[in-house]
């Protein structure tokens, strides 16, 4: 997720995205608006979103269609999804929201404090996620690099496939390939 991205608020009527980005605002996330389906998911395809705030019914596409074509694709399906309704406790719509990963299905109106709370845990959550991921493949293209410097693969190589010695030093280090073929006898002595 770049480092410019931002919180999606979806809904159909102007005056719930007024509300929700009074709410949101003292907590200094760039925020985005969108008033149909169909616009959410050019911005969400865009990857400049990193949390959605997303009205359940809206005409045309509605929120839970948007969230089933996000689970499709690997480049949206994780982020997160927050459902808005103000339709009151629909255990249909609960079961089918959270089926589909959505973070969390919100009543309207909206306490502005609960809000804020849930948005930065699941946007800085996010965030987090999405550093690690990076880490993740820069270090696996050192790793890769460095045995491809070597003119080997990690597969050929039976040091990669030795045991790390255990944290305790009192346990004795575990022997690979060999260990019950006469080998251990043969450091014995």
């Amino acid at each position: 997720m770049p480092s410019d991205a931002k919180i999606l608020i979806v809904d159909d009527h102007e005056d719930t995205l007024y509300a929700l980005e009074s709410a949101l605002a003292p907590l200094g996330y760039r925020l985005g608006r969108a008033t149909s389906g169909d616009e959410a998911l050019k911005q969400v395809l865009r990857g400049q979103v990193g949390l959605l705030l997303l009205d359940v019914r809206m005409p045309g596409v509605s929120g839970l269609d948007v969230v089933r074509y996000m689970r499709r694709l690997e480049q949206t399906q994780h982020i997160p999804v927050v459902l808005l309704t103000g339709f009151g406790p629909d255990h249909e719509l609960t079961s089918a929201a959270f089926a589909l990963g959505v973070a969390d299905l919100l009543m309207k109106p909206i306490d502005p404090w609960a809000l804020r709370t849930k948005v930065r845990y699941l946007f800085d959550a996010h965030r987090r996620h999405l550093a690690l991921e990076h880490e993740v493949r820069e270090l696996r293209a050192l790793v890769k690099d460095h045995t491809e410097d070597k003119g080997h693969y990690e597969d050929d190589d039976p040091a990669v496939h030795r045991a790390l010695p255990h944290p305790d030093a009192r346990v004795p280090v575990q022997r690979g390939e060999g260990a019950h073929t006469g080998e251990l006898e043969q450091d014995r002595t």
